[in-house]
C-alpha cells in the first residue's frame, strides 16, 4: 500500500477531523484537541497512513473517542443532529422536531450501530472506507449498515409514538396539515442515507 511522504500526513484533512469530532461531542475546544491528537498519532505514525488517509484518520478519531469514553466512565458524548443544525432551521419548529425524532432514535440503537450510520450518512464515506474506519472486513461493515438500517426505522417508530400528542401536532395551524407533512418530508430527506440502501460504494 502507498504510503504519504508529505510533513503532516493527511493535514489537509483537518476540518473533516474537527467535524467528525464535534458531531460526537457536546464541546467544540474538546473536539479541536481530540483533532490535534489525531495528527500527533499520525506524525509518529507517518509510515503507515496510506495514500487514501482520511478513513485512517477518521479510525484514529473513533479509537481516541473510545478511550477518552472509557476515562469519563461512558460520559455522553454524542451532540444531537438536530443541534448542529439548529441556527439554520430554527425558524422551522416543524423541521427542528423531525431531527430531533431522528437524534433521540439514533441514539437508541446500539454503538456500532449508530457510528456506521453517522459514517454512511454524515461523514459520507463508502462501505470499503467505512469498513477502514472500523477496522472490519467490507463484508462485515456491509452486514452492521444492514442491521443498522433494519434497527432504525423501529426505533423512530417509537420514538414518535412516545412524543407527547400536542408535540406531534404541527405547531403553524394557519398552513393545511398535509402541506405541512410535506414540508417536514422534504426537509428530512438529508438524513435518508440512514435508512436508503443506495450509500456510496455499497454495491
Amino acid at each position: 500500500m502507498p504510503v504519504r511522504e508529505c510533513p503532516l500526513p493527511g493535514h489537509c484533512h483537518y476540518p473533516d477531523i474537527v467535524r467528525y469530532s464535534v458531531r460526537r461531542t457536546a464541546d467544540a475546544d474538546a473536539a479541536a484537541d481530540l483533532a490535534q491528537e489525531v495528527f500527533v498519532v499520525a506524525w509518529r505514525r507517518r509510515d503507515q497512513v496510506p495514500d487514501n488517509c482520511l478513513p485512517w484518520l477518521y479510525g484514529v478519531a473513533r479509537r481516541l473517542l473510545a478511550n477518552h469514553r472509557r476515562a469519563q466512565h461512558r460520559a455522553p458524548l454524542t451532540q444531537p443532529f438536530a443541534d448542529l443544525l439548529r441556527p439554520a432551521q430554527a425558524d422551522h419548529p416543524d423541521s427542528v422536531a423531525a431531527l430531533t425524532d431522528l437524534a433521540t432514535a439514533l441514539d437508541q440503537l446500539p454503538d456500532i450501530d449508530q457510528e456506521i450510520l453517522r459514517l454512511i450518512g454524515w461523514e459520507q464515506l463508502t462501505i470499503e472506507e467505512a469498513a477502514t474506519v472500523l477496522a472490519c472486513s467490507h463484508t462485515a461493515a456491509k452486514v452492521r449498515l444492514h442491521r443498522a438500517r433494519r434497527r432504525f426505522p423501529a426505533a423512530l417508530s417509537l420514538t414518535v409514538a412516545s412524543r407527547p400528542a400536542a408535540a406531534s401536532r404541527p405547531a403553524a395551524a394557519s398552513r393545511p396539515a398535509a402541506a405541512s407533512r410535506a414540508t417536514a418530508t422534504s426537509r428530512a430527506r438529508p438524513m435518508t442515507p440512514l435508512t436508503n440502501g443506495a450509500d456510496h460504494g455499497q454495491q
